[in-house]
């Protein structure tokens, strides 16, 4: 038996379907949906119907934007010499939060998982081998540490080291707060093979 009606069961089932939004929080933004001004209901929804329309991928990094070159893309303060590589355009953006990084970015939209189907051809890496026609000194990898993140990077290693372009990755271990007994033995190998001298 439905307890709502049928407007706020649509609302509810909608929200829900949205990554990470479970039942009760679907429930609990439908009613607040629902109790906002009709203005900001309207502008909520223009947002998302514009955001739909508008946003698509950058021409030189594929990251989203609703311009044809995303703002990092095109400040030419930025290193357009070393390459960033990385799986989802919020990996980009966790890197952007530190204020640190001051190269270019290339989004792969996935990783290589053959249990998935997913294959070199699925991702943006064509796309990567074009820019590196250019004039690039270093591609940094920053795929996640799971094995379809280091699949990833092995392959786009093996494709980029005959170029001559200098190929890193970057550093995994232990995080800030950890304690060793609770590390497992992988992470904690990767931190020994990535120490640096103090």
């Amino acid at each position: 038996m439905d307890i709502y009606s049928g407007h706020i069961n649509k609302l509810i089932e909608q929200l829900s379907r949205l990554p990470g939004v479970g039942a009760k929080s679907a429930q609990r933004l439908a009613f607040h949906i629902i109790n906002m001004p009709k203005e900001e209901v309207a502008g909520l929804s223009a947002a998302i119907t514009e955001a739909k329309a508008n946003v698509h991928y950058c021409k030189e990094c594929f990251t989203l934007t609703d311009e044809d070159v995303c703002p990092i893309c095109s400040n030419v303060n930025r290193d357009h010499k070393t390459i960033m590589v990385v799986e989802q355009t919020r990996d980009m953006a966790a890197y952007e939060k530190t204020g640190k990084y001051e190269g270019v970015y290339h989004v792969l939209h996935g990783a290589i998982s053959p249990m998935l189907g997913i294959g070199p051809s699925d991702i943006k890496l064509k796309e990567l081998m074009k820019r590196l026609e250019g004039d690039v000194n270093e591609v940094i990898i920053a795929t996640n540490s799971s094995l379809e993140g280091e699949t990833t990077a092995m392959y786009i290693s093996r494709l980029i080291k005959p170029t001559g372009i200098k190929v890193t990755r970057i550093a995994s271990g232990v995080p800030v707060g950890g304690d060793l007994e609770y590390i497992d033995e992988v992470t904690l190998l990767r931190a020994l093979d990535g120490r640096t001298e103090l």
